[in-house]
């Protein structure tokens, strides 16, 4: 038992999460989708049900015949950095992990029974140790995090896409549920890449491996600085016009663009949350249960207005300017009609206090 407890011990020291909930790491709208998800009674049952067409064991048999499976002896460093992301984020299960032949660098945690993990000889040759290391926590978070499955339903509806273009109306279709899941998709990514910030605890490994991922294995020629200055340009720069283009170049994708992806992770790093996590105080996977449907989607609403406020982005704050005038001019209306028909500064003062009673309550939960 210590034998084997010992094999399991991560390389070098690092804090470790026991019955850490995945809601711990996961991006607010990531999380409100799941929850929502998870409490529908029976909808993981049905869901696979429906999903009975899914090539699963065509493509696990795959994997074992034509890539090479991680193990002690093949790809031992991987094996390792395996158990210990599996350790630390105290997944109890330890899923299989291949290595596949294709140059484009690429990570993937896919399946529906159980997670299996994919990464190409591209990743592997791009990364240093520590850069992969926040790469393996990253897909051990999307199997934690239960995102293994949608992933999967993801690659099929895609493909399934393609050879039913020809029928009339069928492609709009999948192409909506597609267009769904990969809004869904590229916000669980920002929640994997957490995790996988969680599982190395190595902020700059985990900006360098984003960095090589943009832009390859030339590490002396760039700088996490101004990637992350580009992030900031990317946000703020342009008019209308570069917003609706941002909106359409990011609809096919499955991931938010690299520089976006560092400049998230890099501000949840700073942020009270990460701090708290590292200090021992996160949700525990037995209070899943629990988990209010509602609260999740306030928090997730709250995220929004609260990114919508600060954003750079020209429509987004156009958007906010809109949602603050209207505001503005719902309370200047309601005051006026208050002054009109309220009969006397005494209901005024009370509807007054009623709402700043009101907009207190609000903001504790926001």
């Amino acid at each position: 038992m210590t034998e084997n407890h010992q094999e399991n011990m991560p390389s070098r020291q690092r804090r470790r999460f026991p019955g850490i909930s995945s809601r711990a790491y996961e991006h607010p709208a990531d999380r409100s989708a799941l929850v929502a998800l998870r409490r529908l009674s029976g909808f993981d049952t049905v869901f696979k049900a429906l999903s009975g067409l899914l090539p699963e064991r065509s493509l696990r048999l795959l994997f074992l015949s034509d890539s090479v499976r991680v193990s002690d002896v093949q790809f031992a460093h991987l094996h390792d950095m395996l158990r210990d992301a599996c350790h630390i984020l105290d997944l109890e299960k330890v899923p299989p992990m291949y290595v596949t032949q294709d140059p484009k660098p690429n990570a993937m945690c896919i399946g529906l029974d159980e997670p299996i993990i994919v990464v190409t000889t591209g990743l592997v040759e791009l990364l240093d140790e520590e850069e992969m290391r926040a790469v393996v926590g990253h897909e051990v978070g999307h199997a934690l995090s239960g995102h293994a499955v949608y992933r999967t339903i993801l690659l099929f509806l895609t493909s399934l896409a393609v050879k039913i273009a020809w029928i009339p109306l069928g492609n709009v279709a999948i192409m909506a549920i597609v267009t769904a899941l990969r809004e869904w998709f590229r916000k669980s990514e920002l929640s994997a890449d957490r995790a996988g910030l969680l599982a190395g605890q190595d902020l700059q490994a985990s900006m360098r491996g984003l960095m090589k991922i943009a832009g390859g294995n030339h590490l002396h020629e760039m700088n996490v600085d101004a990637f992350l200055a580009q992030a900031d340009e990317y946000e703020k720069g342009g008019d209308l016009r570069d917003s609706v283009l941002k909106i359409l170049n990011v609809l096919p994708r499955t991931h938010p663009f690299t520089t976006v992806r560092a400049a998230e992770l890099k501000k949840w790093s700073e942020s009270r949350d990460y701090q708290r996590i590292m200090d021992g105080h996160y949700p525990r996977r037995s209070e899943d249960k629990d988990t209010s449907v509602t609260g999740s989607f306030r928090e997730s609403a709250g995220h929004y207005a609260e990114s919508v406020r600060t954003s750079k982005d020209p429509l987004m704050k156009l958007v906010g300017d809109i949602a603050g005038g209207a505001g503005d001019l719902a309370g200047d209306l309601g005051g006026k009609l208050r002054n009109r028909f309220g009969g006397g500064n005494s209901d005024g003062g009370g509807g007054d206090t009623e709402g700043k009673d009101g907009a207190s309550e609000d903001g504790g939960k926001g």
